[in-house]
């Protein structure tokens, strides 16, 4: 009994002094208000290409347009960790800049340290998408960005309604929110909008694959050419779409990492079909060389690794989706991803293994590096500005 109470409170004091130490890590080089510029940071993306301009409808829609005060307000809650229960995590807690607004862990550490059931997908052009998280279970951003400030692990304000109350107490809100929408009232409509703003104007269109798209990829280099011919030719390219800002965003798949998922993804919402059993979001791969570690759950340290599932290590789950099925049926249309999926969908699976080597596993990954925006994650409008410089 004795030893049994001395282990339980080196336990507790443990965690004492782990909780201690991570609040004064933090807040050695944290500041008390944000560092705001004088003038006002420019949001309103500029150097989106023609073929893609129906994206700033998006970006600014009517019922909640960009502005840059209405974006700064936004950039100031997405950083500010009293939006948490206890005052210990905020969005960028999860979402960091040097990671292309991903977390470099597979679960991020919420409010009270427990973590997360899911790893935290990236965020970048997210006015392109229609549906959000893992399983698209927020059809609108302003919906997205509340709920993981109600989540009982997240950062746990499980009543939303208290959080305008508290805001309203932090000196620099008020004007804030005057200079956002016109008078100082802070409500949860206004929260959601702001932060909203904010996440729609971090569009990435700078990388070498943007650069390469108007001069017919003729500056990459032999390798990431390569590359991007096995991707395009390996079936990648039909879910991570190669022609527009949303690469797969929008629509969810099984892709055989498990014969029974631990996780049911789209299966658990209500509505679902048990045949959407172990579908999750097909993420965007822009900037996906900094996004590590990869899949819902974050199983994947590498690049190298993500590659070895599609190339032998996909499962005969029975919900496997059609893409990444071999079709047996023989006949004219044999090998037709169409043909397979109505003719094998529910019956005998047998994944594709495509088996690259090393050399093409290289040059597929010289080509995701291709997608990196260095701009997106060094520019200092979308930094914490709570962060001393």
């Amino acid at each position: 009994m004795k030893l049994s109470f001395s282990l339980c409170f080196v336990a507790i004091l443990s965690m004492m002094v782990f909780y201690s130490c991570q609040k004064e890590n933090t807040e050695s080089n944290r500041l008390s208000e944000p560092n705001l510029p004088e003038t006002s940071y420019s949001y309103y993306p500029s150097s989106i290409p023609a073929d893609l301009s129906d994206l700033l409808l998006a970006i600014s829609p009517s019922n909640n347009p960009l502005t840059d005060q209405g974006a700064t307000l936004g950039r100031v809650l997405f950083y500010d960790r009293a939006l948490s229960q206890n005052n210990m995590v905020s969005c960028g807690s999860c979402h960091k800049q040097q990671f292309g607004f991903a977390d470099n862990q597979a679960f991020s550490t919420g409010f009270e340290l427990k973590k997360t059931k899911r790893n935290s997908m990236a965020i970048l052009n997210a006015a392109s998408q229609s549906g959000y998280f893992w399983d698209l279970r927020a059809n609108t951003l302003e919906e997205q960005v509340l709920m993981p400030v109600k989540n009982h692990i997240e950062m746990g304000l499980e009543n939303p309604n208290v959080l305008p109350i508290k805001l309203n107490k932090i000196s620099y809100y008020p004007d804030l929110f005057e200079k956002a929408f016109g008078s100082k009232e802070i409500t949860l409509e206004r929260i959601s909008k702001a932060m909203s703003q904010f996440i729609r104007s971090m569009v990435s269109v700078n990388s070498k694959w943007d650069q390469g798209r108007a001069a017919n990829f003729t500056n990459y280099t032999p390798q990431e050419a390569l590359g991007k011919k096995i991707f395009d030719d390996s079936r990648c390219s039909s879910c991570h779409s190669n022609n527009d800002l949303r690469p797969g965003w929008n629509f969810t798949a099984n892709i055989g990492l498990d014969l029974v998922y631990a996780d049911s993804g789209v299966a658990a919402l209500p509505n679902a079909s048990p045949s959407q059993n172990g579908e999750f979001q097909i993420p965007s791969l822009r900037n996906i060389a900094m996004t590590a570690p990869y899949m819902h759950d974050g199983r994947f340290a590498t690049l190298d690794e993500v590659l070895d599932h599609y190339s032998t290590g996909i499962k005969a789950n029975p919900y496997l989706h059609w893409n990444l099925r071999q079709f047996t049926g023989g006949g004219p249309f044999e090998g037709d991803p169409l043909v397979n999926s109505i003719q094998n969908f529910g019956g005998e699976v047998k994944p594709v293994q495509f088996n690259f080597t090393k050399n093409q596993k290289e040059a597929i990954i010289a080509f995701l590096k291709t997608l990196t925006d260095e701009n997106l994650v060094n520019d200092p409008k979308f930094s914490d500005p709570f962060v001393k410089k």
